[in-house]
């Protein structure tokens, strides 16, 4: 109902005592339009549930807000601060869908977020920018996408800690059918960052001899795979034997168990005091220094997380010895265009359906428990790829 008027007034059930309406400016209810003009002493007996039920738009006229169960973050802080519960998702617009999430990858970008080191547009905010789903509705006019399709994104916008998220259309990519939906969502991100360290950012090729921190991470296991079948000598830095065991396997030819030995030391010993031609550095504060001195002249220092939290400043004097170079890169950078969106996560999925690299899914957890995943995360609990499970 667009307006009310008298007639839409049965006042003989209105009987509770003692609640009064006026046409005053300051009354509550001031949306209220009647066909006969009320003055201000005019008066009618209201209950608390009439009142409630006036409006001046009808029940029909409101669209219906979809629930889904997703985590949201009020604060920043630990793991506790990720709360599972239930969150609007509205319908797709021009130029977007509407996707039920099939699995989420978990990444060291999203603790980044949830403790606040990387700050999120508003609070509270859904975490999570990676996963793969089946479209579900289609926003109008849109072309090359339908409902069915199998997606996959990594990036922005953040919100895929929840069971469905409305997605711009062109930050999407259709996921080969030869490859598994969890085995897409746990290397999408992580897929594509080593596509544009190795392919874009330094440009390996064979010869090259390079270093790679956290080599048994999910980033980490996936550069050496790579580094190996592009023809370069891979060094990885790891903390326990398992992890040692998993990185010789994914084509690491030198590991340095780090809380055993110096790696600044042992890469000297392995290069003969010439140095690596490139730094991977994922860890940050605890390795930025070693790495900087791990490198030989002209070498590049790629910095590109920081789990162990954010390196000290460095004057541009310190680099000035070997003439190094120093770049701090991020993903969504090296794919502003759906063209090299396309072509980087292309890339990947041909590598995947090669062998030339593997999806070490090591971990699976239900998404209503993943503070307990960010925890294993962030205590270096975890190896590989770790999913997440609407």
């Amino acid at each position: 109902m667009a307006a009310l008027t008298l007639h839409h007034l049965c006042l003989r059930h209105l009987s509770l005592p003692h609640q009064t309406l006026s046409s005053s400016p300051q009354n509550p209810v001031k949306n209220l339009i009647f066909r006969q003009p009320l003055t201000q002493s005019s008066t009618f007996r209201f209950s608390t549930v009439a009142v409630k039920a006036l409006s001046t738009v009808s029940v029909e006229d409101s669209p219906e807000k979809k629930m889904v169960k997703g985590i949201r973050v009020y604060e920043h802080g630990g793991p506790e601060v990720l709360k599972w519960e239930d969150v609007e998702v509205g319908e797709p617009k021009e130029g977007e869908i509407r996707v039920k999430n099939k699995a989420i990858g978990l990444n060291f970008i999203d603790v980044y977020y949830r403790k606040g080191v990387y700050k999120p547009a508003s609070i509270p905010f859904t975490p999570g920018m990676e996963a793969v789903g089946e479209v579900v509705a289609v926003g109008s006019g849109l072309t090359g996408r339908k409902i069915g399709d199998l997606v996959a994104y990594a990036g922005t916008p953040m919100g895929a800690y929840a069971e469905e998220q409305v997605l711009p259309a062109d930050k999407v990519v259709p996921v080969p059918s030869s490859i598994d939906p969890i085995v897409a969502a746990s290397i999408m991100l992580k897929g594509m960052t080593a596509q544009f360290l190795l392919r874009r950012c330094f440009k390996v090729e064979r010869g090259h001899t390079i270093l790679i921190h956290a080599a048994a991470g999910g980033v980490g296991s996936l550069l050496c795979q790579w580094a190996n079948a592009l023809g370069a000598t891979v060094i990885g830095t790891v903390s326990t034997n398992e992890k040692a065991a998993q990185a010789k396997e994914d084509g690491c030819h030198h590991v340095i168990m780090y809380k055993n030995e110096d790696f600044v030391t042992r890469v000297k010993d392995i290069t003969s005091g010439k140095g690596v031609d490139v730094v991977y550095d994922s860890v940050g504060k605890d390795t930025f220094k070693g790495s900087l001195a791990c490198l030989k002249t002209r070498g590049y220092m790629v910095s590109f997380g920081q789990s162990s939290g954010t390196p000290d400043p460095v004057p541009l004097s310190d680099l000035a010895p070997k003439s190094l170079f120093l770049t701090r890169p991020s993903m969504m950078q090296y794919n502003e265009t759906r063209d090299e969106l396309l072509e980087c996560a292309g890339e990947v999925f041909a590598n995947v359906a090669s062998g030339v690299i593997k999806a070490r899914v090591n971990h699976k957890y239900p998404l209503s428990r993943v503070a307990d995943a960010h925890a294993d995360l962030e205590n270096r609990i975890t190896s590989g790829s770790v999913v997440l499970l609407p």
